[in-house]
C-alpha cells in the first residue's frame, strides 16, 4: 500500500482516541471574512461551509453573531445544516456576545463557544482601559457563561505574543479551572518567530495548572510572512489544533492557510509524528470555491494551490520530472485533487518536454520533423511567455505542410444574442471549391442555435462545411491595450484522427472566434496526406 493511500486510510480514525491527531479549526467564515473585500453572503458562507465538511475540518468557525444580523442568520443556518464538523461561534468576553453566539448555535449537532479577551500590556491598557486582574475576572466569567450553553467552550487570550508569560500562565489556569476545553493562543499581529512561539507553548504547556486537562491551539497571521512555521513550530511544542483559512484569506496579511500546514504535516508526517483528518484529494476544489465567493485570487506562487505549484518550465526540471516527479515533486498533485502536474513550454524548455508534449497531444515525429518544430518554437517562446497546445499544433502544421489555399471565405457575420433569448448566428461562407452556374465560387448560408453565440457560429460553419469536430481548446485574449482592443482567438480541433489549430484576429471577439474555427477547417481541407502527422488518444507511434 503507497504511503499516500495508507495516510488517507488512517486519517478516518477518530481523533477523540488518538494523541498524534491534529484538530484543524477552519476559521475562513470569521477570521477570513474580515479580510477588506472578501465579505460573503448568507448563501455563500453556507456553500463554503459544506465545502469545508466535504474537506474533513475539524472545526468551523463560523462567524461572529453580535456583529450583524447577517452573520448571525449565517451561523443559525449553519448551525442546523452542518452534521460532521463542530460548529464554532466568536463572543468577546461579554454575556449579550455570548448569548446570541449560543442563540445562533442552539441547533448545532456539536457546538462551540470561543470567547475571547486582550492580554498584552499595550491593549489592555489603550483598548480595554483594565487592570490584569479585571481582565481575568471578566474572562473566567465569560468561560462560566458560555458553559451554561456548551460543554466546549475554546479560550483565547487576544495578542498572547506580546504579552507577559507569567501574566498568561496565571489567566490560562484560571480560565481553565473555570471550564474551558481549548486554549487559544493567537499571535494576533503575526509578531513572533517559530522558535518564539515554540518556547511560549512549552512553557505554558508546561506551567499552567491542568493543561494536560485541555486542547492547546495556535492561531497565527502572516505579516511577517511566518504563520504557516509558526503553527508548525507550536504543533512540535505540543498543540492539537490548528486555526487556519483557505488559501490564507484573512485580515491584513492573512491567516495561517490550510492548505499549507495540512500539507505539511501530509508530505512530512514522519518529522512531525502527527497527522490530521484532512481529504487532501479535496483540497483544489475547497480552495477553487473559496476564490470564487470571494474574489481573492491566488498569487500564481502559492505554496500547494498557486497555478505554478505542479507547473514546470524549466528544462532541466522538466527533464527530471518526465523521468520521476520526484526529482522535483515532493508531493503529488492527484494528492490535492489535481488531475496531474503542469509542464509549461517556454524559453527555458528543451526538446525532451516539447517531445513529450507533442506525443500527450498525439502526435509522432521524425527527427527531422522533430528538429524543424523545435527550431521554430524555440523562436516563438522568446516572444510569449507561454506557449500553448494551439500553439505547438499550429508550429507542427507549419512543419509539416502547407496549404496553397484557404477553401472557405466568411462573406457575412450576423449574431442574435442576449438575455432571455436563444444564441442564433447566421453565416454566409464562400466555397473556392464548388462553382455556381456562373463559374464563380458557391455561397453558401445557414443559421444555427448555440448554448451560446460562440456555439451557434461553430454549428453554423459545421452546418455549412459538414464538418464534425471536437474542441480541445479554445482561447480569447486582448493583442492591444484600450477598449478598441483587437481580440485575438485560439481553437484546436480534432477532426477525425488529427488536431488541427485555428487563429482569429478582430476588434469583435464573435468574429475572432468565426475566423479562427474556420481556419482550423481549412487547415483539414487544405491537408497534404503525405506530410500530415496522425492523431491518436493515447499519442501510440503509427
Amino acid at each position: 500500500m503507497s504511503s499516500d493511500v495508507k495516510n488517507q486510510k488512517e486519517a478516518t480514525i477518530d481523533i477523540k482516541t488518538e494523541k498524534d491527531i491534529v484538530y484543524i479549526f477552519d476559521t475562513t467564515l470569521r477570521d477570513g471574512e474580515q479580510c477588506p473585500g472578501a465579505a460573503m453572503t448568507e448563501d455563500q458562507k453556507l456553500e463554503v461551509a459544506h465545502r469545508l465538511e466535504a474537506l474533513g475540518v475539524d472545526v468551523i468557525e463560523a462567524g461572529f453573531p453580535i456583529s450583524s444580523p447577517v452573520q448571525f442568520k449565517a451561523v443559525q443556518r449553519i448551525a442546523r445544516e452542518i452534521e460532521t464538523p463542530i460548529i464554532a461561534a466568536l463572543a468577546r468576553a461579554v454575556r449579550k456576545d455570548i448569548e446570541v453566539a449560543a442563540e445562533a448555535l442552539k441547533d448545532a449537532r456539536r457546538k462551540r463557544i470561543h470567547t475571547f479577551i486582550a492580554s498584552s500590556p499595550i491593549h489592555m491598557k489603550y483598548k480595554l482601559g483594565l487592570e490584569p486582574n479585571q481582565v481575568i475576572e471578566k474572562a473566567v466569567e465569560a468561560v462560566k457563561i458560555a458553559k451554561e450553553f456548551t460543554d466546549d467552550v475554546e479560550f483565547s487570550p487576544e495578542d498572547a505574543t506580546r504579552s507577559e508569560k507569567e501574566f498568561l500562565v496565571e489567566l490560562i489556569s484560571r480560565v481553565i479551572e473555570a471550564g474551558a476545553t481549548v486554549i487559544n493562543i493567537p499571535d494576533t499581529v503575526g509578531y513572533t518567530t517559530p522558535e518564539e512561539y515554540y518556547q511560549l507553548f512549552r512553557y505554558l504547556i508546561e506551567k499552567c495548572l491542568d493543561a494536560d486537562k485541555v486542547i492547546f491551539s495556535a492561531h497565527c497571521h502572516n505579516d511577517l510572512g511566518m504563520a504557516t512555521a509558526n503553527s508548525l513550530a507550536a504543533v512540535k511544542a505540543g498543540a492539537r489544533q490548528i486555526e487556519c483559512t483557505i488559501n490564507g484569506i484573512g485580515e491584513r496579511a492573512g491567516n495561517t492557510a490550510l492548505e499549507e500546514v495540512v500539507m505539511a504535516i501530509y508530505t512530512r508526517g514522519e518529522y512531525f509524528n502527527v497527522r490530521t483528518k484532512i481529504k487532501t484529494q479535496e483540497i483544489m476544489k475547497t480552495s477553487i470555491l473559496v476564490r470564487t465567493v470571494t474574489g481573492m485570487v491566488v498569487q500564481p506562487n502559492k505554496a500547494i494551490v498557486g497555478d505554478n505549484a505542479f507547473a514546470h518550465e524549466s528544462g532541466i526540471h522538466q527533464d527530471g520530472v518526465l523521468k520521476n516527479p520526484l526529482t522535483y515533486e515532493i508531493m503529488t498533485p492527484e494528492s490535492i485533487g489535481l488531475p496531474s502536474n503542469k509542464i509549461v513550454l517556454g524559453r527555458h524548455s528543451g526538446r525532451h518536454a516539447l517531445k513529450d508534449k507533442l506525443i500527450r497531444l498525439g502526435y509522432v515525429l521524425d527527427e527531422q520533423q522533430l528538429e524543424e518544430v523545435f527550431h521554430r518554437f524555440t523562436e516563438l517562446a522568446d516572444k510569449k511567455k507561454e506557449v500553448y497546445d494551439e500553439d505547438i499544433v499550429a508550429l507542427v502544421d507549419d512543419a509539416t505542410r502547407k496549404r496553397s489555399y484557404n477553401r472557405y471565405e466568411i462573406i457575412k457575420l450576423h449574431v442574435f444574442t442576449g438575455k432571455g433569448t436563444t444564441p442564433t448566428a447566421t453565416v454566409k461562407l464562400k466555397d473556392n471549391e464548388l462553382k455556381d452556374e456562373n463559374g464563380n465560387p458557391k455561397v453558401l448560408t445557414e443559421a444555427a442555435t448555440g448554448d451560446g453565440p460562440v456555439d451557434a457560429i461553430f454549428n453554423a460553419i459545421d452546418r455549412i462545411t459538414g464538418i464534425s469536430s471536437k474542441i480541445k481548446t479554445y482561447r480569447l485574449q486582448p493583442i492591444s491595450e484600450g477598449r478598441d482592443a483587437q481580440g485575438q482567438a485560439n481553437v484546436l480541433l480534432q477532426i477525425k484522427d488529427r488536431m488541427y489549430a485555428g487563429k482569429g484576429i478582430s476588434t469583435d471577439i464573435l468574429e475572432a472566434s468565426a475566423y479562427a474555427y474556420l481556419d482550423a477547417i481549412n487547415r483539414f481541407f487544405s491537408r497534404d496526406e503525405s506530410q500530415s502527422v496522425k492523431y491518436t488518444k493515447e499519442g501510440d507511434t503509427i
